[in-house]
């Protein structure tokens, strides 16, 4: 889970995890205490939330306002609606491998849509750089080819 704590977080976050002493322990009560220990901060908050399932530790923490985020797996991320519907998670087909899912465009414009697509397949666009770009004649081409050059 991804924890932001905020200056306002603070105190709900010291009760969640069973230590609202430190809601007002100096050490503890501002930001600029807690900055030092930031690495024992975040170990109370994992060993508070590694007893819970993750849905859990969202769910309380978000009834507490305090700004959060699950960390997902691979399948989770794939697997979830809201990603798929958002189209940050996205279907591509493919035309030797078949249809793959990968993610989306993070830009969404309105009058500029993304469309992901799979990259080419290797040499696809061979004969299109050679004749059109590089100026080769089919009977060039032809050699480079029948002599494995291409």
């Amino acid at each position: 889970m991804y924890v932001i704590v905020q200056p306002v977080g603070w105190k709900p976050i010291t009760e969640l995890i069973g230590r609202p002493e430190l809601a007002d322990d100096p050490e503890w009560a501002t930001p600029e205490a807690r900055l030092p220990q930031l690495t024992k901060m975040f170990q109370l908050i994992e060993e508070w939330s590694s007893t819970l399932p993750k849905w859990e530790v969202l769910e309380r923490l978000n009834a507490h306002n305090i700004p959060c985020g699950p960390i997902l797996s691979t399948r989770e991320i794939i697997e979830d609606a809201s990603l798929v519907a958002n189209e940050m998670v996205v279907e591509v087909p493919h035309p030797e491998r078949g249809a793959f899912t990968t993610v989306g465009s993070p830009l969404k414009l309105s009058d500029s849509p993304v469309d992901v697509v799979s990259s080419p397949l290797l040499g696809e666009h061979n004969e299109e750089v050679f004749i059109g770009e590089l100026g080769l004649g089919d009977e060039e081409l032809r050699l480079l080819k029948s002599n494995g050059v291409i």
